[in-house]
């Protein structure tokens, strides 16, 4: 049986002439906290006075100025090094930690395990649900991911975290995939911390980052003051360099996303049974197939010029759109869709090709227009 898609609720997008606005608010952060010659000059090191190389502290004041936070922290280890070391500074083993009664992402599940945190789950979509664990005083700290962890996730991040503040709780983000994507990131909405990988902001392998509350990032700053620990200053220029070209650039993949997703709900190819926009981690399109070969797609699709699987879901290493099967997560929530729906993200691509390559992939697995199967055109 073709099992249906739930219904989705993607977060809000970022409009073109909003995204150019941030491009020129993170220049301006950037010329507050630079002298025009640094910006091409990067040291290394654990400096004295500062513990860490001067150019990544410039850079750490660039972002906690551009977020509205007190203080940032580079890390090491990406968007999961990030959510580690917060938690980390955050929480002890034995600790009741609040979180969305929803499957964990898988390198998170980890950290959490080997902290030895007491997590204890609730369905952040029931509000009162959210309210009466808040208010039994049982909880320092709630971790929140912003993008959703079920297809069916309606929660609206900005309220999760009001809620979690009018109690006194303080809160941790994961806003990978959300941050530069979303009108805010968690710690704009109010949050104490954001964690994000830099790397999926088209920056450099490894690079991470806690935008939030000066105690919380001088915590991870102690604990990380390792020299092998630190992002050197060429890595952190890296960074900034490639977050000036983000909101642009994903405010064109999600307009483009759209329109794909509007021509493939119209019938423009054949063999899709119904498609879906959801933050299924990153911002993508949900293809549901008239036939369960989900899992042979991408290989096929590659054949085309997509990408078969992600290297860091919107790293500077994808340009080409990416035909794959839906995240751990989802599928942990949905496993009957693996065989019947396939996560399609534009990435640089425009729509013609999206849809190019969807219809001639699905032609080489079978499913061809009737006109196409005519014996006649053997």
């Amino acid at each position: 049986m073709n099992p249906a898609l739930p219904q989705t609720f993607p977060l809000a997008t970022v409009a073109l002439d909003d995204a150019i606005a941030r491009q020129f608010r993170l220049l301006e952060a950037t010329a507050a906290h630079f002298e025009g010659p640094q910006l091409f000059e990067a040291d290394a090191g654990v400096v004295p006075g500062l513990g860490r190389p001067r150019t990544t502290a410039r850079v750490e004041a660039v972002l906690a100025d551009f977020f509205g936070a007190e203080d940032a922290a580079f890390v090491q280890g990406a968007g999961t090094g990030a959510i580690r070391a917060a938690l980390n500074a955050a929480v002890r083993a034995g600790d009741p930690l609040l979180i969305h009664r929803a499957p964990v992402y898988r390198t998170t599940e980890v950290t959490l395990r080997g902290i030895g945190v007491r997590t204890v789950e609730v369905d952040f979509n029931d509000g009162a649900a959210l309210r009466e664990a808040l208010a039994s005083g049982r909880f320092r700290w709630a971790y929140v991911q912003h993008t959703r962890q079920r297809l069916a996730d309606s929660y609206d991040p900005a309220e999760v975290l009001a809620a979690c503040r009018a109690a006194g709780v303080r809160t941790l983000v994961d806003d990978n995939y959300a941050v530069m994507r979303t009108p805010a990131a968690g710690v704009e909405l109010g949050a104490d911390a954001s964690c994000f990988s830099l790397f999926k902001l088209h920056g450099p392998e490894g690079v991470g980052v806690v935008v939030g509350a000066r105690d919380l990032v001088e915590h991870i700053r102690r604990d990380n003051y390792s020299g092998g620990g630190q992002v050197q200053g060429h890595q952190a220029l890296d960074a900034l360099r490639a977050l000036t070209h983000v909101p642009v650039m994903w405010a064109v993949q999600s307009k483009v996303g759209a329109e794909v997703a509007e021509r493939l709900a119209a019938g423009e190819v054949a063999g899709v049974a119904e498609v879906r926009i959801a933050n299924a981690q990153d911002l993508c399109l949900l293809v549901r197939l008239e036939r369960p070969v989900a899992k042979e797609l991408p290989a096929v699709a590659a054949r085309f010029g997509a990408a078969p699987y992600p290297v860091g879901s919107n790293s500077r290493y994808e340009i080409a759109p990416l035909f794959y099967r839906m995240s751990s997560s989802a599928l942990d929530d949905a496993p009957e869709l693996a065989d019947w729906t396939v996560r399609i993200n534009p990435m640089r691509a425009g729509a013609d090709l999206v849809v190019d390559i969807l219809r001639r992939s699905l032609a080489a697995l079978g499913d061809r227009p009737a006109e196409v199967n005519d014996p006649k055109d053997a």
